[in-house]
């Protein structure tokens, strides 16, 4: 596995926040899918005993906004599942904490995450047992099952509206985003978003090449991020007719 970015802080927050309910703590996401890139975040999910309660999810929100791409930190994204919601497995699962800076000016102006079903936890939790890479407790294994197949691609297809809704705000990481669904739904794997795309690239139309690249590139640190130049709808468009005419939700 690919050197581990420091997480001891992450791990402390945890513990202290909601002491022995904490089952395991562990990495996934990039760090554990080829290395950490320039625009990665550091992804962290906790299996834990007990439901936390609003005071310890407040209390994990103001910690991770002194730390979470501060002061040239990387961006941390946090979710917390209780093992009973996950364990034996059912669809939706509920999510019981999510932290993630694209919801910072919410947590800012007080808004405080309560559990939720979330479909996206499919993928994640698959991820987190593929990676096998524990910061605290057994391994993975050992207090999460398995995602069945079925409900891992109507999970990420199910996400695909919500994407295309964030394409303008957010270019870059929906079009990694749909490619690496489109690798998944192909092929069974997961992969990192540079290696989805460099599959997908391989198999997109001339005229949406360009697009897929650029945002490859930036997720690599080779070029700028800029869209100036380019039209990214079309290719956003042509990935979005793919995964939901060939796997339809």
């Amino acid at each position: 596995m690919p050197d581990q970015p420091t997480t001891d802080h992450l791990v402390q927050l945890l513990r202290t926040t909601l002491g022995d309910s904490v089952l395991g703590i562990y990495l996934h996401g990039s760090a554990t899918l080829g290395g950490l890139r320039p625009h990665s975040d550091i992804d962290v999910l906790a299996v834990v005993r007990d439901r936390t309660t609003h005071a310890q999810r407040r209390a994990l929100v103001e910690e991770l906004l002194k730390v979470s791409g501060v002061d040239g930190r990387r961006h941390v994204e946090l979710i917390v599942v209780v093992q009973d919601d996950v364990r034996p497995w059912r669809y939706p699962p509920t999510c019981d904490f999510l932290y993630g800076d694209w919801l910072r000016e919410d947590y800012e102006r007080g808004v405080t995450p309560a559990p939720e079903p979330s479909p996206d936890l499919a993928p994640l939790l698959t991820m987190v047992l593929r990676a096998d890479a524990p910061l605290h407790g057994p391994p993975p294994a050992e207090l999460l099952d398995p995602v069945p197949h079925d409900d891992l691609r109507r999970a990420i297809v199910a996400g695909v509206p919500e994407l295309m809704a964030e394409l303008d705000s957010d270019t870059r990481n929906v079009l990694l985003t749909l490619a690496r669904i489109w690798t998944t739904l192909t092929t069974g794997t997961i992969r990192s978003k540079d290696a989805a795309a460099a599959w997908a690239l391989d198999r997109l139309p001339a005229e949406h090449r360009p697009v897929l690249a650029r945002a490859r590139a930036v997720y690599l640190g080779e070029e700028a991020e800029r869209w100036d130049d380019l039209t990214p709808r079309p290719c956003a468009e042509f990935l979005t007719r793919v995964i939901t005419e060939r796997y339809p939700s």
